[in-house]
């Protein structure tokens, strides 16, 4: 067994006060610091405080300590990996207009994860954690002056972890699709998570299907298109709410020629669909803006707005 410890710090040309305030929006709706959502977020099962349980991805952790403002460390939990030990984040006074932003980690490591460690979770911890650092500097900033850039191992690594569609049941909420093809001979429907940052629009994810069919009716968070082909009736449907994004197929095959296009097609469309909703979700997170831009766009838009909605 192994024990690895990692830090990261970077000093900040903001109050403690300001960048304690970020810390202690970790984990909520509007998380200014945690990349997301080029990453998964930051959850918990309550707001942050001793005693939340969550994590991010499939590292789960506890709360163990919390100083609002100041400092907060996380327990790593079963299942792990790691198999056991902490990370800490913490915010420590320079002067009146500096302060300085830790993140300790500290973990014991066994087996496979030994090697997996220095050679693909160290790379993506590094990263995020400099992205954090990043977020707060755009925060309290409004910009930060030398980013942090991936590798290409660490693309790599990112496009194979991102993760994939689950195959569900058609909602009832695509009321378009169910409306627009009469006695379908096939539906499916396949769903990714809605991550922070990620657009609420259904028009932005007509990329899933590369734009190439046109958008024929939309209502509310369902954006329907046409993708009749060789004959067939077909409708594809994007649904977004709050915390998913769908992709579903209506198909109707009435003529011979249609019947065999799609008994050619019909094996390939399943894994044609995931590899397209997963390739939109991954595009548009890795397009989006950072939390840290979006915190700094809020904060431009309370101090712009009249001082009767602001208070109100």
């Amino acid at each position: 067994m192994g024990v690895v410890r990692n830090e990261h710090e970077r000093v900040v040309e903001a109050s403690v006060e300001a960048v304690g305030a970020l810390l202690d929006r970790l984990s909520a709706e509007d998380d200014p610091i945690f990349p997301t959502p080029a990453w998964e977020p930051m959850t918990f099962d309550r707001p942050l405080g001793v005693g939340a349980t969550g994590g991010h991805g499939p590292i789960r952790y506890e709360v163990t300590a919390y100083e609002p403002g100041r400092r907060v460390r996380f327990a790593f939990t079963p299942p792990g990996p790691p198999d056991e030990g902490f990370h800490e984040l913490t915010v420590e006074r320079l002067d009146e207009g500096r302060c300085l932003v830790r993140h300790v980690l500290e973990a014991r490591w066994s087996g496979i994860d030994r090697l997996l460690w220095p050679t693909a979770v160290r790379p993506a911890h590094d990263s995020m954690m400099e992205e954090l650092f990043d977020n707060i500097e755009r925060a309290v900033a409004g910009g930060c002056a030398r980013p942090v850039r991936w590798s290409p191992w660490l693309r790599l690594l990112h496009r194979l972890w991102w993760s994939r569609p689950r195959t569900v049941e058609v909602p009832p909420e695509a009321r378009l699709l169910r409306a627009s093809v009469e006695g379908p001979g096939y539906q499916d429907a396949y769903r990714m998570d809605m991550l922070p940052g990620l657009p609420r629009d259904p028009q932005a994810w007509t990329g899933v299907l590369r734009d190439a069919f046109p958008v024929i009716a939309r209502e509310g968070g369902e954006l329907l298109m046409d993708v009749d082909t060789a004959g067939l009736t077909a409708r594809a449907s994007i649904l977004v709410d709050e915390r998913h994004v769908t992709l579903c197929t209506a198909v109707r095959a009435d003529t011979w020629r249609s019947r065999l296009y799609w008994g050619a097609v019909r094996p390939v469309h399943p894994f044609m669909a995931r590899i397209m909703l997963r390739r939109a979700h991954r595009g548009l997170a890795l397009a989006a803006p950072s939390a840290g831009e979006r915190a700094a766009r809020r904060g431009r838009s309370s101090v712009s707005a009249p001082s009767h909605l602001v208070s109100g």
